[in-house]
C-alpha cells in the first residue's frame, strides 16, 4: 500500500514540474509577442517624428528666404537635401527596429539584460521602447535670459540741499538687487540693438548719521536723535520692480551647421532705461546697549514710504560685469516737507 501511495505522489510531483516547465517556456513567447507589437508601433512613431523634423527644417529655410539670407534657388536645394536626409533617417531607423523584430521572431528567450541598447534614437530597456533624439536647435534664437545680481552704495538726494549734506552715511548705506531678465534682439539681421526686460527685488538701505533714527508721526516721517548710543540704525525699503532697458553694443555672430547665435561675451555694452513697481515691505533695525545688555529692535511700519516706485537706470558693461546706477524719480517718503529721492551706484552681474 505504501508503495502505491509513493508512486502516486511521484506522479503528481512530476505532473506539476511538467506544468511549471511549460509555463516558463510560454513566458518568453508571450514577452516576444508583446515586444514585437511595441516595436511595430514604434515604427509609426519614427515616421511621424522624422516628418515633424522635416517640417521644422523647411520652416527655418523659408524664414531665411524671407529675410533674404538665401536665394530662392538655394532654398529649393536646401529643401531637397533636407527631404533626402529625412528619407535616409527613416530608412535607417526602421532598419534598426526591423532587425530587432527579426531577433525576437527567431528566438524565444525574451529580453535579457544584455539586450539593453541605444541605437540612433531607439531606446530598448526592460520592455520600455521609446524614441530618443536630440531636440533640433532653433535656427535663430532672438531671446535669451540672464540672472541679475547687483549691489553697491545707496543714498538720497534731498530737495534744497547739497548731496554732501546728506543725512545718511555714504559708506554704510547700501543697496541690493536680485532678479531675472530677458534680452530680445530688435533688428532681424543685427544684434547691435536689444531690449532687456524682467523683474527684480530691490532693497535700498539708508543709515542715518549722528545717532539718529526714523520717527513716524502720522503723515510725517523725520529723523530724531535716539536717547542712547546706537550701534546700528538702518531703514530697509524693499521694492518689486520691472526694469526695461535699451541695450546696444557690438556682438559676435557664431554660425553652425544648421543654426546661428549672436554672442556678447567679452564685448562692451551700454544699457539705458528705467523701472516701475511697488513697495513690498519696510523695516527699521536698531541696535544698542541698555543696562549692559545688547538690544535689537525691528520695527515693521509704513514710515510713509511711497507705495509706487519708478525711476531711471543705466549700466556700462564688459562681458557679464557692469557699472550700474539707478535713481528713483518717485520720492522715498510721500507728502513730506522736503522731497527725498533714492540714488544707487554699484556693480551689476548679468549671468546667463
Amino acid at each position: 500500500m505504501q508503495n502505491i501511495i509513493s508512486n502516486y505522489l511521484c506522479l503528481i510531483i512530476l505532473f506539476f514540474c511538467f506544468q511549471l516547465v511549460v509555463a516558463q517556456d510560454s513566458i518568453p513567447a508571450m514577452k516576444n509577442a508583446r515586444n514585437i507589437e511595441m516595436l511595430n508601433k514604434l515604427k509609426e512613431k519614427i515616421k511621424e517624428e522624422e516628418k515633424q523634423y522635416l517640417k521644422e527644417e523647411i520652416e527655418a529655410i523659408n524664414k531665411r528666404l524671407e529675410n533674404e539670407e538665401i536665394t530662392a534657388f538655394e532654398a529649393q536645394q536646401l529643401k531637397k537635401e533636407a527631404a533626402k536626409i529625412t528619407a535616409l533617417n527613416i530608412e535607417n531607423r526602421l532598419g534598426i527596429v526591423d532587425n530587432k523584430i527579426a531577433l525576437f521572431e527567431r528566438n524565444d528567450y525574451g529580453i535579457r539584460k544584455s539586450d539593453t541598447e541605444i541605437a540612433y534614437g531607439v531606446v530598448i530597456n526592460n520592455n520600455d521602447y521609446t524614441i530618443r533624439r536630440d531636440k533640433k536647435k532653433k535656427y535663430d534664437k532672438r531671446t535669451k535670459s540672464d540672472f541679475v545680481l547687483a549691489f553697491g552704495f545707496n543714498n538720497a538726494i534731498v530737495e534744497g540741499e547739497k548731496f554732501d549734506d546728506s543725512p545718511y552715511k555714504f559708506g554704510g548705506s547700501r543697496f541690493f538687487e536680485i532678479g531675472w531678465a530677458w534680452k530680445t534682439r530688435v533688428l532681424p539681421n543685427s544684434n547691435f540693438l536689444r531690449i532687456k526686460y524682467g523683474a527684480s527685488l530691490q532693497i535700498n538701505g539708508l543709515k542715518p548719521d549722528n545717532n539718529r533714527y526714523f520717527v513716524q508721526d502720522n503723515n510725517l516721517t523725520y529723523l530724531e536723535e535716539y536717547p542712547v548710543n546706537l550701534k546700528k540704525s538702518k531703514l530697509s525699503i524693499s521694492n518689486l520692480v520691472f526694469p526695461v532697458h535699451i541695450e546696444f553694443g557690438p556682438s559676435k555672430k557664431r554660425e553652425y551647421d544648421n543654426y546661428f547665435r549672436y554672442s556678447t561675451d567679452n564685448q562692451f555694452k551700454i544699457g539705458i532705461g528705467g523701472y516701475g513697481g511697488f513697495n513690498v515691505g519696510t523695516r527699521q533695525k536698531l541696535k544698542y546697549r541698555l543696562d549692559g545688555e545688547r538690544v535689537k529692535e525691528k520695527q515693521k511700519r509704513g514710515f510713509n514710504i511711497s507705495n509706487l516706485v519708478y525711476g531711471v537706470s543705466g549700466y556700462i558693461a564688459f562681458d557679464e560685469v557692469a557699472l550700474y546706477v539707478k535713481y528713483d524719480l518717485s520720492p522715498i517718503f510721500r507728502n513730506q516737507l522736503m522731497k527725498q529721492n533714492n540714488i544707487s551706484l554699484g556693480v551689476r552681474f548679468d549671468v546667463n
